[in-house]
């Protein structure tokens, strides 16, 4: 009988548990199910009251509108190319300094690591006129240069690898050595390779942010040629007092967000296993 009772009470336990998890997740993706269903409706639908959730007659038309009015296409390339590149140079940057600050031994380390980290705790907006600057005199203002180059390194990403790469073998790395292995073979064939959790972590957590990036591409970038995802949906912002884009600035949401789901989709295995083990050695 008392485990019976046991059974059942832990039958109840689980299900309240999965039940808060259930309404949870619901309640977070309400908005994104209305960004959605909202992109296909007509603006009176939108700014109906009460609310509407489906639309009478699906509006597939908002988004040819919407490549009619933004150059869709362009500003497309401009997000990927710039994201996959600083992506990709955040990986490598990250993880070459995290292998130095966990590996190695040399005068000043611990002091040159914490003056890295200190850094996380400058905002942006002090470090932005400066950097601005170097860019301008460096010539690449309105460039795919001035948009990568400055956000190549980030003290978290070092940060997030230092963690990851301690907890990996001396005696691994040392065996290497004894066989011959240059420093940067082993970081490159050995230490990379065993890194794949913490760098689609990683990979993810870049992406999404300089994806949504929109102060720096403001502040750097000129031409409509060089626009990205976030410039082009704010060029709609003229029209904002207007009902009659809403439904265009829902539709170039709902294609903005695309991307980062893919992204999340293909590395969320890494992304959890990354962000459980990371920290694990201090």
């Amino acid at each position: 009988m008392s485990r019976r009772r046991l059974t059942a009470a832990g039958f109840l336990l689980a299900l309240l548990k999965y039940g808060a998890l259930s309404a949870g997740a619901i309640a977070m993706m309400l908005p994104f199910i209305w960004m959605v269903l909202s992109s296909l409706m007509a603006p009176q639908e939108i700014m109906a009251r009460p609310l509407v959730w489906f639309p009478a007659r699906p509006q597939f038309e908002n988004y040819a509108r919407l490549a009619e009015v933004v150059p869709l296409g362009r500003m497309y390339l401009n997000s990927l190319i710039v994201t996959i590149a600083i992506t990709a140079g955040v990986l490598f940057t990250s993880s070459l300094a995290g292998y130095g600050f966990a590996k190695f031994r040399f005068p000043g380390r611990d002091t040159l690591f914490i003056s890295v980290l200190a850094t996380m705790m400058i905002p942006f907006f002090v470090v932005l006129i400066p950097v601005f600057y170097l860019v301008s005199r460096l010539g690449w203002v309105d460039s795919y240069l001035g948009l990568i180059v400055p956000n190549l390194v980030t003290a978290f990403g070092i940060f997030f690898m230092r963690q990851y790469i301690l907890s990996l073998p001396d005696e691994l790395l040392d065996a290497a050595r004894i066989d011959g292995a240059s420093e940067f073979g082993i970081y490159w064939r050995i230490v990379l390779p065993l890194c794949g959790p913490a760098l689609g972590a990683l990979a993810i957590l870049a992406f999404v942010y300089h994806w949504n990036s929109f102060l720096w591409p403001l502040i750097v970038v000129r031409s409509p040629e060089l626009w990205t995802i976030p410039l082009g949906l704010n060029s709609l912002r003229i029209y904002a007092s207007s009902p009659e884009v809403i439904n265009l600035q829902m539709a170039g949401a709902t294609l903005a967000i695309i991307p980062v789901l893919i992204v999340f989709v293909l590395l969320q295995r890494w992304f959890v296993q990354g962000i459980s083990l990371t920290g694990l050695k201090g």
